[in-house]
């Protein structure tokens, strides 16, 4: 029963973001087909990539849909990615496993799983994993055309 639960908030939570993100798009000028071949992704552990304190997973790039991206980040324990930093997009984290501090414009808070995370455009953010297991996360964002 519980597992059903998280299954159904991460959908919704999914759903609303790229409801979100999509309210944002202009209208669509790219014919790329969408099929459901390429509509699913399922995880692939040989499909990661490392990075220094974990792997990430692209379930889609910022190839695939105009920018729209969900990605799987994993870091292990007492580690993050990188420091504090901001940039012009806005993006959601949404915590799965583990324990995160995340880190807002000169504040923290630690949160667990089933947990959404905004972080502003230009505006100082990071999340690192404070607790003794892996922390697993989606971030959800939508990058900006050059």
């Amino acid at each position: 029963m519980k597992s059903k639960f998280i299954i159904t908030s991460f959908l919704f939570f999914t759903f609303a973001c790229f409801s979100f993100i999509l309210s944002q798009t202009a209208s669509n000028t790219d014919k790329k087909e969408y099929t459901i071949e390429n509509c699913v992704n399922e995880f692939n552990p040989a499909n990661t990539e490392e990075t220094k304190v974990g792997y990430q997973y692209w379930f889609a790039d910022k190839n695939f849909a105009e920018g729209k991206t969900v990605k799987l980040s994993v870091v292990a324990p007492h580690s993050a990615t990188h420091p504090p930093h901001k940039h012009t997009e806005d993006e959601f984290f949404f915590i799965l496993q583990g324990t995160a501090e995340f880190y807002l414009d000169g504040r923290t808070k630690n949160v667990g799983p089933m947990t959404s995370l905004y972080c502003p455009s230009e505006v100082e953010h990071a999340i690192k994993n404070v607790g003794d297991s892996e922390l697993k996360y989606l971030v959800i964002k939508k990058y900006l055309k050059k």
